[in-house]
């Protein structure tokens, strides 16, 4: 019999934490990027209110840039589950003229996304924003509580978020402010993966090993699109690859792979000597680039 590598607890954890947010807060939501931590948030809200639907809305913030595949898989899912998705745009918050778009070699649509999240939570009324960051991605989400408070403009202030003792979670605020709330916050990139595993639960291709055309960029493979801005020397190649965590394709990095399946994307990371974060570009701006954004309402 093979052993449950996958420690229950947590699951039971972020089950308590989801239904506190129901008890706790008027109109809360998801935040779903399509990737496999957001993916698990929704198998979670299935189990925690089973068997009536998911009671909150998924909210997706769309660069615009997004992988073609992780869209797809978004539309399935929610036809799937049944779940209420609301579309929010990043390309409408550049018409508002209220973000510019980037522009050289680095340019991406991941930092503009925040003022489309705020203004969605303005707009939808949103008290409460559970996300599927995990503690063990980037210090500065070590920092986070699991109900994290965010102020009247959506900024978040590391010195004044409350203590959670012996799992009490306190979602008291004032008028204006919102909470981030985090219920995988304790597990890690493989318990994420071990829970798809023995859940059996469907994720996007771009997970597992494919061909696809990249350019090799200060060490990285970056997936070669309309939206890259490259030059004449970064000519595309075609390289099977696969990818750690999904965001916009701008700054999101490929990993040489052949794993193909399942058990050997979790043997790949077994032996991984770097974070998933590693491939994430925009985290590489700076030594606080993180932070930065979170203190300005970044999820």
């Amino acid at each position: 019999m093979k052993k449950n590598l996958f420690p229950r607890e947590l699951e039971h954890e972020a089950i308590y934490i989801l239904r506190e947010v129901a008890a706790q807060f008027e109109k809360p939501a998801i935040l779903f990027s399509g990737g496999k931590d957001s993916i698990t948030l929704v198998r979670l809200a299935q189990k925690a209110f089973h068997p009536v639907r998911i009671p909150f809305p998924l909210l997706h913030i769309d660069t615009g840039h997004n992988f073609p595949e992780t869209i797809e898989f978004r539309d399935w899912l929610v036809k799937e589950t049944g779940a209420e998705l609301i579309v929010r745009y990043v390309q409408d918050t550049i018409d508002q003229g209220k973000v510019q778009e980037e522009t050289g070699k680095y340019a991406s649509r991941n930092v503009l996304q925040t003022q489309t999240l705020l203004d969605a939570i303005n707009e939808l009324k949103l008290d409460a924003c559970i996300g599927g960051a995990r503690r063990d991605e980037e210090k500065a989400r070590a920092k986070e509580r699991v109900f994290s408070i965010r102020d009247a403009f959506g900024q978040w202030d590391s010195k004044k978020q409350r203590p959670e003792l012996f799992g009490m979670l306190n979602g008291k605020i004032a008028v204006g402010e919102n909470v981030r709330v985090f219920p995988i916050s304790n597990w890690t990139e493989l318990d994420v993966w071990n829970y798809i595993r023995e859940e059996k639960l469907d994720i996007p291709s771009i997970y597992f090993s494919h061909e696809r055309e990249i350019i090799e960029r200060d060490g990285l493979y970056w997936p070669y699109s309309d939206y890259l801005n490259t030059s004449a020397e970064e000519i595309p190649f075609k390289k099977k690859v696969r990818f750690r965590t999904v965001g916009d394709m701008t700054c999101t990095a490929a990993v040489l792979s052949e794993a193909g399946m399942l058990d050997q994307v979790i043997d790949e990371i077994l032996s991984a000597t770097i974070s998933e974060r590693g491939a994430r570009i925009d985290d590489k701006r700076s030594e606080a680039a993180m932070e930065s954004r979170k203190k300005e309402g970044y999820f």
